[in-house]
């Protein structure tokens, strides 16, 4: 596997609160904000954080996830299901351009591999 990034996404009940802390305290900065999401980055960091809303979203938010980016989701999601794990989210194409699938690990912690394609219709 070729993990070109990674995030954790922490649920929370303020994402402004967070971020704030985060930005003001820990030197990171937004680099794509809205009333329910931003995302963290830092220049010298090897992972971003991700703040999500609790609550918001297609599933119940609670705990953490573990987002890697890699080069071939489809043949890793290929690998992992023949290797016997169990997949959570199967594999699936966002309209904000990424294909991803997520499984999780015998403690429960939400693993999301990740893909950045093109966007439909180019």
């Amino acid at each position: 596997m070729n993990i070109v990034a990674s995030a954790v996404t922490l649920y929370v009940d303020d994402v402004a609160a967070s971020s704030t802390f985060f930005t003001t305290h820990l030197g990171f900065h937004e680099s794509v904000a809205s009333g329910t999401y931003a995302c963290l980055v830092r220049p010298d960091a090897t992972g971003d954080i991700v703040l999500q809303l609790r609550g918001a979203g297609e599933r119940p938010a609670t705990g953490v996830v573990v987002t890697f980016t890699v080069t071939d989701v489809t043949g890793e999601y290929d690998r992992l299901v023949r290797e016997g794990v169990t997949i959570s989210v199967p594999l699936r194409d966002e309209p904000w351009a990424e294909r991803l699938f997520e499984m999780t690990d015998p403690n429960g912690i939400v693993i999301r591999l990740v893909e950045w394609t093109a966007p439909a219709g180019l």
